[in-house]
């Protein structure tokens, strides 16, 4: 096919600005790479980061109010933090809801224990692209992502139990 040189310059172009884009993109996490970095504040008014949780297996789980496997989940979740909180295991629950007093009255309702960081304005969801609700991630000591996870279903906890038991060991 020719195209004519007064359409080829602006194909051209595009194409270009097209590739130079993707390039830029970050990608989504994968098994392996090193974990995206964000600090976000927490209900309690604080701001934690994740590298700052380097050294323990951290377990990432975005979640909403308005998501019934995430309320769910998180019972399930707080008894996993409590069995590995004092073996280097850190849950850090993150929240994307646009109201972060919604996030932290259900939370409390559901006797959260864990960290819950605010993500109101879903940067971090973007940079984990997340395309579901609950979605889990686990981190290894050395702040690699291990594990992905995309929504919940009764017994999925197991499988985070026996993930979290060999990064713990490792």
């Amino acid at each position: 096919m020719n195209l004519p040189s007064s359409l080829l310059r602006p194909f051209a172009l595009c194409a270009l600005s097209l590739l130079l884009l993707a390039s830029l993109a970050q990608a989504a996490p994968t098994p392996n790479a090193p974990a995206p970095d964000f600090t976000l504040r927490t209900t309690e008014g604080r701001n934690l980061r994740l590298q700052e949780q380097r050294g323990q297996v951290v377990l990432l789980n975005f979640w909403a109010t308005w998501c019934a496997p995430c309320r769910e989940e998180m019972p399930q979740l707080g008894k996993l933090y409590e069995r590995y909180q004092g073996a280097g295991f850190q849950l850090l629950g993150v929240n994307v809801d646009e109201d972060p007093a919604a996030a932290a009255a259900l939370a409390q309702k559901l006797g959260v224990k864990f960290p819950v960081l605010l993500d109101s304005a879903k940067q971090v969801s973007k940079l984990y692209e997340l395309n579901s609700m609950p979605s889990t991630v686990l981190i290894d000591r050395d702040g690699k992502v291990r594990f992905l996870h995309r929504g919940y279903r009764a017994g999925f906890e197991q499988t985070y139990d026996q993930q979290i038991r060999a990064l713990l060991k490792e």
